[in-house]
């Protein structure tokens, strides 16, 4: 018992076994993980360092002067409190979530994919590598774009002089970030370890660096800076200029100047300026998806991403402002390294520059490396990811590396760095949105388990961040987000139909849990209209091997309606060290999912199968979702057959029948329900006010024969709304013949019946205006909106043989009808009153009609109230039935039809 309550959450301190097994399963993960490190990095190395290198790098250096520039100051104030706005919304999100649990390696995707499930987690993984990708080839761009600016030949010269050596075209440009991004891949694939060593020294690069720039602000006299633009006929020359601190250029700068971008030819505005500026904020996951080589991350991610942030912002605002203090307007738009001409030490911003951004870049190379190897992993997408799950002997994902070259080096064929801005932004948006929503939905659910000690979020913080980020996506490229949005919803439902189960939890199915509770309160039995009934079935099911026809045909018949199938085991748990239901669930569940039904299951234990049956006719359903009709077998000396072995579910796959189910019980062998148990049965639903319905010969029903064959005409349903058993108080219009014929509609309407066709029998006697008869029923078919095709069925000889039994012809004197009224309507199906001669006459009256018909409807007496005369009832039902082939007998209680709008 301890085994099988153990938790998973329980198993990383409390219940890991020996100290030497958890050393042996701690060894086999390091053998089989890349991070075999220990976790010793502190808040400062494992998450405030990579996340400001993450966020100082292409934008701070080469595009911030391009943002102010472009917008001026009051809008780019603006762009940053917009973008730090949304991303701020989206760190208290991933605060929350690193908060509530122990963090494996992984950061976002790992987040995601745990906290809402295979589905989200694995499309938003798709559209994070993608982020990441586009990412690294937005950096090695910008890297290009300062190589070539500091070494490449001048725009309308064909030798170039001194240190500018470097041809340049686009063709050139492709070969240098073509030649730079192998480096990249070089170290990803040999030396990723020097990398992580050597990001500390970086980090005191980039921090000494702008350092620098700061100081040149103020350091740096007043200077004209000629700019050499390209031109169509060769090129052409701009002086821009750093006038030091002057009231009229911050004057100058204060309002927007959007002009048009000279690399890309395109006119900027507002949203294509924050499209590149955005890219400066995208760093804030890079302590997250430190989570395993931390010490602490549940410490140290929180309160590392929140410094970081807060401090770029304080940076980029400082930067922002001493940029319109001192330089001209076109010196910012026109010149992107100019921060390299005002420095009092040149040399060392090219050097931050170039570390910045190569790091950056073999940052994002290696982050898209590792969400493809966790994909593949986890086998979301089965074969098309099995070659990223191979690994060096070291653990390094070499595959998963190359493949994330390669698409990086595809992108890198756009050309410019403002042309994917836009895309990177977009991606990395509809992610922070994402982790957003995974909070909100925790949040929501209102799951016992999240109890992040993270608390300065709510649900409205992340319904802002989602708003935010949904919002700049469509403001930056309408297109960009409807096609990123279109492909994560491809992905969501191929992982849904496609992805193997997991055992990581599902978000959704704690939301629907949520919403159910909610809504079956409100579902109030009080306020139920008979407009709106349907069938509520509850299918009891002896052995599954013997009734896989009859539980799909009661799929059928459920109309979107509650279905359960219930199953009583006789055993007394007194005497059991367990409950022997649980292990069987799991086979029940299975036989649901492999025959494609909409339907619970209930099992319980009972002394006897009537005492089950009560059990299951109490307590299956809650609250308006309650069975409202039992379903039964027939019971006969029919040797039970295995359909299921022979079902199309399991014949159609290579696989045997994988189920539990006992073997069937041997002809010879005694059954475990007595006939007057099964009457008896049948009785107590009937007084609990629950419809019956008794089926038999389901199993022969070839479904898939019967609907497709091409013969004509198409197959028909039958339905005999007379109680055959009570000629002298036959009815066509009582609460049960309508039941009948409702549930004859409800097959006809589902979609595998609809080719068949309704034929309603009205028995007629001579004398009886059959054609009036015959009017009325096909009214109360039209009230009904029924289609079905009458056919008047004489049935003279039949009823003689009942009446040659009576001691008087019918029409007695009126106390005697009053009398047999009375007793039709306490005892409507006393067995005495019809012979076994008459019960086969009708069963001949029934079987002669032709067609022979898919399945036969007819109507169920109630057993009689003396339980003496339980088995000649029974008895004188398998006449009535024998030799018809699928047969439904029905009783219905309930009024389910309505002739009103």
């Amino acid at each position: 018992m301890a085994s099988s309550e153990r938790s998973a959450l329980l198993t990383y301190r409390l219940c890991g076994g020996s100290g030497e097994e958890e050393r042996g399963r701690e060894r086999a993960r390091g053998r089989a993980s890349a991070a075999a490190a220990p976790r010793k990095l502190p808040t400062f190395l494992g998450v405030v360092v990579p996340t400001l290198l993450s966020m100082f790098s292409v934008v701070l250096f080469l595009r911030l002067g391009f943002v102010v520039g472009h917008a001026g100051l009051y809008q780019a104030l603006a762009m940053f409190a917009v973008a730090y706005f949304i991303i701020g919304m989206t760190v208290l999100s991933v605060c929350a979530i690193a908060t509530n649990g122990a963090l494996d390696a992984g950061g976002a995707y790992y987040m995601i994919s745990r906290a809402l499930g295979p589905e989200f987690g694995g499309s938003i993984g798709i559209m994070f590598f993608l982020a990441n990708v586009c990412g690294s080839a937005l950096y090695v761009l910008g890297l290009v774009e300062a190589v070539v600016d500091s070494f490449g030949i001048p725009p309308g010269q064909k030798v170039g002089s001194g240190v500018h050596v470097l041809p340049q075209s686009y063709w050139y440009e492709l070969l240098y970030g073509t030649v730079l991004l192998a480096l990249c891949l070089l170290v990803c694939l040999v030396g990723a370890s020097i990398y992580a060593k050597a990001t500390f020294l970086i980090f005191l690069i980039v921090a000494g660096v702008l350092g620098t720039i700061l100081v040149s602000f103020f350091a740096t006299r007043p200077i004209g800076v000629p700019i050499r633009l390209p031109h169509f006929n060769g090129s052409e020359t701009e002086n821009g200029s750093f006038t030091g601190f002057s009231l009229a250029t911050l004057r100058d700068n204060l309002g927007g100047g959007y002009a048009v971008d000279y690399t890309t030819g395109q006119m900027m505005s507002f949203s294509s300026v924050f499209a590149v500026m955005f890219n400066g904020c995208t760093g804030i996951m890079a302590g997250s998806n430190m989570s395993g080589d931390l010490k602490r991350p549940s410490y140290s991610i929180p309160r590392g991403t929140i410094s970081a942030v807060l401090f770029t912002y304080l940076i980029y605002n400082l930067l922002a402002f001493l940029m319109c203090a001192t330089c001209n307007r076109t010196l910012l738009q026109k010149d992107y390294g100019f921060l390299r001409d005002i420095s009092i030490f040149p040399p060392l911003v090219t050097v931050g520059i170039y570390a910045a951004t190569l790091s950056a870049a073999m940052s994002n190379l290696i982050g898209a490396s590792r969400i493809l190897y966790a994909l593949a992993r986890d086998d979301l997408f089965g074969r098309a990811l099995a070659l990223a799950k191979k690994t060096s002997a070291s653990g390094n994902p070499v595959m998963a590396v190359i493949l994330s070259w390669l698409v990086v080096q595809l992108v890198l064929f756009s050309g410019k760095l403002n042309t994917i801005a836009g895309v990177v932004t977009t991606f990395f948006l509809l992610v922070y949105a994402t982790v957003n929503l995974a909070c909100l939905a925790l949040e929501w659910a209102s799951a016992p388990n999240f109890r992040p000690t993270f608390r300065y979020f709510t649900w409205h913080t992340c319904l802002l961040g989602i708003a935010g980020c949904c919002v700049m996506m469509f403001l930056i490229s309408p297109v960009s987000a409807s096609a990123s949005l279109g492909f994560l919803l491809l992905l969501l439902l191929a992982l849904h139909y496609l992805s193997p189960s997991s055992t990581w939890g599902y978000i959704s199915q704690a939301l629907i849990f949520h919403q159910v509770r909610k809504y079956l309160l409100m579902l109030d039995v009080r306020k139920d209209h008979v407009k709106f009934w349907r069938p509520q079935m509850l299918l009891m099911v002896q052995n599954p091997r013997s009734s896989a026809r009859l539980i799909d045909f009661v799929n059928d018949l459920k109309k979107s309606g509650l279905y359960v199938l219930g199953h009583v085991e006789l055993q007394d748990l007194d005497t059991l060290p367990s409950d022997p239901l649980q292990p069987q669930q799991d086979s029940w569940l299975s036989l649901v999912d492999k025959l494609n039904v909409k339907a619970f299951v209930s099992l319980t234990l009972a002394p006897s199968v009537r005492h089950g049956v009560r059990q299951l006719l109490f307590t299956s359903g809650l609250g308006g979702m309650r069975p409202n009709t039992l379903v039964l077998g027939f019971y006969d000396d029919a040797a039970p057959q295995d359909g299921l072995a022979r079902h199309p579910a399991f014949t159609s796959t290579r696989e045997e029948v994988p189920l539990g189910f006992p073997p069937l019980r041997e002809p010879t062998a005694p059954k475990l329900l007595s006939a007057r148990e099964y009457v008896g049965i049948v009785a107590d639903a009937l007084k609990m006010l629950r419809n019956v319905l008794l089926a038999r010969q389901l199993e022969s029903l070839d479904k898939a024969w019967e609907l497709r064959r091409a013969a004509s005409p198409p197959p028909t349903i039958h339905v005999w709304p007379v109680n055959l058993l009570r000629p002298d108080s036959a009815r066509y219009a009582d609460t049960c013949s309508l039941f009948l014929l409702q549930m004859a509609c409800v097959l006809n309407m589902a979609r595998a019946w609809r080719r068949a066709r309704l034929r309603l029998f009205l028995c007629v006697e001579a004398g009886a205006m059959p054609h009036a008869q015959e009017e009325k029923l096909r009214q109360l078919l039209k009230d009904l909106r029924i289609q079905a095709q009458i056919q008047l069925v004489p049935w003279d000889a039949v009823t003689r043989l009942h009446w040659q039994t009576r001691q008087g012809p019918p029409g007695g004197p009126a106390g005697e009808e009053e009398e047999e009224e009375e007793e039709a309507v306490n005892f409507p199906a006393n067995a005495t009153q019809v012979s076994d001669e008459y019960v086969c006459a009708a069963n001949k009256l029934v079987l002669e009609q032709s067609p022979a018909p898919a399945v036969r409807f007819l109507y169920l007496p109630r057993p009689p109230a003396d339980t003496s005369l339980y088995p000649l009832y029974l008895h004188q039902l398998e006449l009535l039935t024998r030799g018809l082939g699928p047969t439904v007998l029905v009783h219905g209680v309930s009024a389910v039809t309505s002739t009103q709008l």
